[in-house]
């Protein structure tokens, strides 16, 4: 069975989040014009994620080493380890998820 899911039209997740298609072992999801922020908090998530930056710059950190992202840039963060994002201007990225972000 296929699914579509319009961006303009699914809702946002509880962190802002647009979730976008879904299947049983992966799910992808936007990060939607996110404003510039400095104290997002660490967090880690038992899936891992591949994510390609759409427009903006943010700084992705994990494990204590900082990657600089801009458009066009993609990155992945290894299930279980701790990150955080400074987005540094407005951001707006794609995201998989494996298994399917909650």
């Amino acid at each position: 069975m296929t699914t579509k899911v319009s961006a303009h039209s699914a809702a946002a997740g509880p962190h802002g989040e647009i979730a976008l298609a879904r299947g049983e072992r992966l799910g992808m999801r936007m990060w939607r014009a996110e404003e510039p922020n400095a104290d997002k908090p660490m967090t880690s998530s038992p899936h891992e994620t591949v994510g390609y930056v759409i427009s903006g710059r943010a700084e992705l950190v994990v494990g204590g080493e900082t990657a600089a992202l801009a458009a066009g840039d993609s990155y992945c963060v290894p299930a279980g380890a701790e990150h955080t994002y400074r987005i540094l201007e407005t951001f707006t990225a794609v995201e998989a998820t494996a298994p399917p972000a909650r």
